[in-house]
């Protein structure tokens, strides 16, 4: 079968924000604008579980009114093909925007016009760094209360060391947001009804634009005021990227036409030199065409985009892989989702046609698949389709051996794409079936569950045998159980939420350890000499063979390594792993009889366990990054309480009419935080927080946690 639609004309991209805003609302208003909806949902009317938004379809989604999976749907607009994923803006769940981010090639950032640049606006942007993704600034609630464009551009450029390019300005704010000027066509865009098919009037620029509408407000009038200066510097910046047209410009005097301008401005966006910034108001149907035509014109197709580099079993890059059809078959899988229609594998395929019938090979696992269904998934419903080519977002059901981050290819030219990144677990609670009797389908839900989100780990404690569901969040672990009810049909209960600690040690020690056992017959020996040193934070851990001469057989020195690995996994003060170290073997002893590599394992395990008890152990915890908006009247309760809770306050913002006060704080002191916050400020507080950093335990609280380590051992 051709293909249906030209690689040029596909857009990959996602909605990605803070939480609240406006990504789904603005994803639901574009699914109407393209007319794949006939009806829009607000987010606001689905808490009552009667109906839903296209993307939030999960129960957990309509309750809570939040995205807590990313979810894919497939649109046209001017004939061209748009690919949109719809991802979540709460923390715990930024495992979706990462691995979204990995497979698309642009993304539209929204932020709220009010409170501007948010902390997970800042996560969303760095996530968007590490891959190389071009994308577009879009400031939505232009009409809410607090709403100022150019104080919201000033912080993308402050705090997210980014260049923006206005190529709108809003007409009016607040109530009397009326639309924007288009600074390319140099035309304003005007609505005199909120209804979600009222059409704009487009006005020329006149010297009383503001009277003709009303504006009266400062803020609004400057806005308008502005307009010559940020066309000049969009025209700047813009010719940057093309050097005929900026010497064409020089020579004549003559403004470049609007086709010249999108010309270089898509050139800039691609090549991330600079953002364009737009505005609207999604809620109020206002602009959402407008970026529907900027993610035509601005943003990639798959064709102009960096090809997809390819790596060794290492991780080490080695190649790369064209976007074409014509090109050997590969794809990534980027999630995998448990549904109603059993097991999908969302992939995004780079090069080649996978057709249903095929062979292909994982080639992160080494083992085959067969493709059976396939389906093109418009959020939760499923579209069965023949065969998918190069740029194409896709599901295959029921895949048995393909995880998230795995490689799919055509066996005869096989490939490794390069891999995902994802966030450590940074909580941890006992889970168990609410029943006896489920315990069998609880454990095998779970492992579903996991399977299906890399940000999650399941664990046995060994010494009490339960089982230790890890994330990253309290919600994040809250939604995970509620899934296993709806998704599974099997309940569970969760234990108090436990700090995911980390050992590290302070001082280097050198430590030699004999292991010897005589026991009639072959006996066992083995002596390792082991310096640990400390590293930086972050820096994992690191072996070294720095022995000569043969001292240690060189076919023993990988149990060494091993040995290390596995008891690093349980520290000398309180069993939590140790990070953050370098273990240098110097020398050893070996027995041409009574050595072998489970020795040198052994061996290696006793040296760590003696040796940093001498290294000066200590406790590391996680640190969040907390970010508290609150009404002036109650930031000093607010301030007073981060201290309390052994936090730092990095600094105060304005946030339209309420402060948002910045803070590291331990995570083991945020428990239980949401409820006090609204008890102190009579609910008129929110707060949101991502992990920081690991930093030291002080000595008070480390012993408090030893104690309870050791209580509980015993």
């Amino acid at each position: 079968m051709p293909r249906q639609t030209p690689l040029s004309d596909i857009r990959n991209i996602g909605i990605i924000a803070h939480v609240d805003a406006g990504k789904t609302t603005t994803t639901e208003r574009i699914l109407y604008y393209t007319g794949r909806k006939h009806t829009i949902i607000d987010v606001h009317e689905t808490k009552d579980l009667k109906s839903s938004t296209t993307t939030d379809y999960m129960e957990q989604e309509q309750k809570r009114g939040i995205t807590i999976q990313s979810a894919a749907v497939s649109t046209f607009w001017r004939g061209k093909k748009i690919n949109v994923i719809d991802t979540p803006g709460h923390v715990d769940f930024t495992i979706e925007v990462n691995r979204s981010l990995r497979v698309l090639d642009g993304a539209v950032v929204v932020f709220d016009g009010v409170a501007g640049v948010e902390p997970q606006s800042e996560t969303n942007w760095r996530l968007a760094d590490n891959y190389n993704v071009p994308r577009i600034c879009y400031v939505n609630k232009m009409d809410r209360s607090g709403a100022n464009f150019q104080r919201c551009v000033g912080m993308i450029k402050s705090r997210l060391n980014a260049r923006p390019v206005c190529i709108q300005v809003p007409l009016g704010s607040e109530d009397n947001f009326r639309g924007m000027v288009d600074l390319i066509e140099m035309k304003a865009y005007v609505w005199f009804s909120d209804d979600k098919d009222a059409k704009w009037e487009i006005w020329d620029i006149t010297d009383d634009l503001a009277s003709k509408l009303n504006l009266t407000v400062k803020e609004d009038l400057d806005n308008i005021d502005l307009i010559p200066s940020l066309r000049t510097e969009l025209v700047d910046t813009a010719l940057e990227m093309d050097e005929v047209a900026m010497e064409a410009y020089l020579e004549s005097g003559e403004e470049p036409s609007p086709d010249v301008l999108r010309a270089c401005l898509r050139k800039g966006t691609i090549t991330s030199t600079f953002t364009p910034v737009l505005c609207g108001s999604s809620y109020k149907n206002k602009g959402v065409c407008q970026v529907l035509d900027a993610v035509v014109d601005l943003l990639p197709a798959p064709t102009d985009v960096e090809a997809i580099k390819t790596v060794d079993e290492d991780g080490n890059p080695n190649g790369e892989r064209l976007s074409s059809d014509d090109a050997p078959f590969a794809a990534l899988a980027f999630k995998v989702l448990n549904d109603t229609y059993g097991s999908l594998t969302f992939v995004r395929v780079y090069s080649g046609v996978l057709t249903k019938g095929m062979s292909v090979l994982n080639t992160t696992r080494g083992k085959r698949e067969k493709i059976g269904r396939m389906v093109e998934m418009f959020a939760a419903q499923a579209n069965p389709i023949e065969e998918a080519r190069a740029g194409d977002i896709i599901a295959l059901v029921s895949l048995q051996e393909t995880d998230t981050g795995d490689t799919l290819c055509d066996a005869a030219h096989p490939v490794i794409l390069e891999r995902m990144r994802f966030p450590d677990p940074v909580i941890s609670v006992s889970v168990e079936p609410k029943t006896k009797g489920e315990q069998e389908k609880f454990s095998i839900a779970l492992g579903k569950m996991v399977r299906a989100d890399p940000s999650l780990r399941l664990e046995t404690d060994r010494e009490t045998g339960q089982t230790i569901l890890r994330g990253m969040g309290e919600l994040h672990l809250e939604v995970t159980l509620d899934r296993l009810r709806t998704e599974f049909g099997v309940e569970g209960n969760m234990g108090k939420p436990q700090v995911a600690y980390r050992e590290t040690i302070t001082k280097p020690v050198e430590y030699t350890y004999t292991h010897k056992k005589q026991t009639g017959g072959s006996g066992q020996f083995a002596e390792v000499k082991i310096v640990f040193e400390p590293l930086e934070r972050g820096e994992g851990f690191v072996f070294k063979d720095e022995t000569v001469g043969g001292t240690v057989p060189r076919e023993y020195v990988p149990s060494v390594a091993k040995g290390l690995e596995m008891q690093k996994e349980e520290g000398v003060l309180a069993s939590y792993p140790t990070v953050d170290f370098r273990a240098r073997l110097v020398d050893g002893k070996y027995h041409d009889v009574d050595s072998n590599a489970l020795t040198f394992e052994i061996a290696a395990k006793a040296c760590f366990r003696e040796a940093l008890k001498q290294a000066g152990p200590i406790l590391l915890e996680p640190v969040m990054k907390v970010e508290v908006v609150t009404p002036d009247d109650y930031l000093g309760d607010v301030i007073g309480d981060v201290n309390r809770r052994r936090g730092t306050v990095l600094g105060q913002l304005e946030r339209g009419t309420n402060i948002a006060v910045e803070a590291h704080v331990p995570l083991n002191e945020m428990f239980g935080y949401i409820g006090q916050l609204r008890g102190m400020t009579s609910g008129r507080a929110s707060y949101s927080m991502e992990f920081s950093h690991y930093e030291p335990v002080p000595r008070n609280v480390t012993d408090e946690i030893v104690a309870g380590r050791s209580n509980k051992a015993a």
